[in-house]
């Protein structure tokens, strides 16, 4: 779904849904809270980030604006394997800081086809060169991405879809 396709739909979520949060990957509403900002009564997301401490308050009504999305379904995954084994990733020759700015920047819109292709990418480039420090986090922080939200949609093991994801690129 595009960013302008997204804004138009409005999306519910209840305490124990999983929710996906850009950057953070997926979280669990633990509660919906009220609070008063600015003279103004809002209702707020307390989510916390999965396999980590952290929670995010986001505003119920700027939720889809920052991102936050539902977890990907079956067809999507079959989209971000689809993304995975393309081979026409073509790189200019920018500079590491470059390349690394575009990356997160992908990584920010909390699209998982944005963080497929990222991880597509540094994978495909980490064949050919070393990979900066920085561009080895992010190769690490899209994979974890990747294979947490699939594992929790497919109800599998993060390590079962770590090997199919390895799969993919060893085959390609």
């Amino acid at each position: 779904m595009q960013a302008g396709a997204r804004a138009a739909v409005e999306i519910k979520f209840k305490v124990g849904d999983k929710a996906v949060y850009p950057a953070q990957g997926v979280a669990e509403v633990v509660r919906i809270e009220e609070k008063d900002i600015a003279g103004t009564r809002q209702r707020f997301y307390v989510l916390r980030v999965l396999n980590t401490k952290n929670q995010i308050m986001v505003p119920v009504s700027n939720a889809v604006a920052v991102g936050l999305r539902q977890v990907v379904g079956e067809d999507e995954i079959e989209e971000i394997f689809d993304i995975l084994r393309e081979r026409t990733v073509a790189f200019d020759n920018q500079t590491w800081n470059r390349r690394y700015r575009g990356f997160m920047d992908k990584i920010k819109t909390g699209s998982i086809y944005d963080v497929a292709e990222v991880l597509r990418d540094l994978y495909r480039l980490k064949t050919d060169k070393q990979l900066s420090f920085g561009e080895r986090k992010m190769l690490e922080a899209a994979r974890t991405l990747i294979v947490r939200e699939i594992a929790i949609a497919r109800g599998q093991t993060e390590e079962q879809v770590q090997a199919q994801i390895e799969a993919i690129f060893v085959s390609n």
